[in-house]
């Protein structure tokens, strides 16, 4: 009842695993990964020793051909289970048993595998595949337009209701402490890929570090009225919204950036963010600040 991909980026030395199933919790039993070793998407009857192990083969040399072949042999009950692998020396391989239920079936690329089962056709592997490959961004955007694209294909024959999002890079954890850079799951929902895209976003904007703007803009006109005019509504701003951003506009500004914990990006960052994304931004009020912000975080590479 699941749909996955499991990838490496080289450039940013990050690995992930994305996954949306009609299975409660998905993000506790699918993926696991390892900025020194790579990523494992476990499912079908999933064995959840094939994480750990996985990784440890990985990590101890064997390539995810191998991998999978040492996870399956010992296993008795391999037929009904369904594994991708990737290495962070960029190999791939999966299993799917010949008991798992149909459709079920795997595709490989260039540094990735997609996998899934009790699919509502094949061409949900082929739109993941194909997304993953042309889509725009960095691996966390790459690995959620997969979903996006093999949900829209044909999807989980069974429907939707958790779905996940788990990428390591080395130190790429909070206060880099451990290599957890990209960890957000839905538990259950009527729409969890939209709602883990929605999340990752302020995941993104909270957590993620980018480079400093050469050339910070900031906001006038029409964009500094509508945002003035959000921040007077959340109350941070006490004073006539007007179409330019002054003093106190930044004070408030800075207020909305501390108690929504952004932190990691200075003040002058978010205001050339809210330019520069302003526009492009969905939806009303505190939401479409915050996905202004991450548009316009855009236009910067991660850290």
């Amino acid at each position: 009842m699941t749909f996955s991909i499991a990838a490496v980026d080289p450039e940013t030395e990050a690995v992930g695993v994305a996954v949306q199933s009609k299975f409660v919790s998905v993000g506790a039993v699918v993926p696991f990964v390892s900025a020194d070793a790579g990523a494992v998407a476990t499912q079908s009857f999933a064995n959840v020793a094939y994480g750990p192990d996985g990784l440890d083969r990985l990590r101890e040399g064997d390539d995810a051909a191998a991998t999978v072949e040492s996870l399956v042999e010992d296993d008795d009950e391999a037929e009904r289970r369904q594994v991708g692998v990737v290495g962070v020396d960029g190999s791939v391989a999966a299993h799917t048993g010949a008991d798992c239920f149909d459709v079920a079936g795997d595709r490989q690329g260039d540094r990735y595998t997609v996998q899934g089962n009790i699919l509502a056709n094949e061409a949900t592997l082929d739109a993941m595949a194909d997304a993953f490959e042309t889509a725009d961004g960095g691996l966390p955007e790459r690995l959620i337009a997969a979903l996006h694209a093999g949900n829209e294909a044909g999807g989980d024959s069974r429907g939707e209701q958790s779905a996940a999002l788990y990428v390591a890079k080395p130190e790429g954890g909070y206060d880099g402490k451990n290599d957890r850079w990209v960890d957000v799951r839905v538990d259950d929902h009527e729409h969890p890929i939209d709602e883990l895209e929605r999340v990752f976003k302020i995941y993104d904007v909270t957590l993620l570090a980018r480079e400093e703007p050469a050339d910070p803009q900031t906001l006038s006109g029409e964009d500094a009225l509508a945002v003035s005019t959000v921040l007077a509504d959340l109350g941070f701003l006490d004073a006539d919204p007007r179409e330019s951003f002054g003093d106190r506009e930044r004070d408030a500004l800075e207020d909305f950036r501390g108690m929504n914990n952004f932190e990691n990006h200075s003040l002058t960052v978010i205001e050339d963010a809210l330019a520069r994304g302003w526009d492009a931004a969905d939806g009303d009020g505190e939401a479409r600040l915050v996905d202004a912000i991450w548009h316009g975080l855009q236009h910067y590479d991660r850290l």
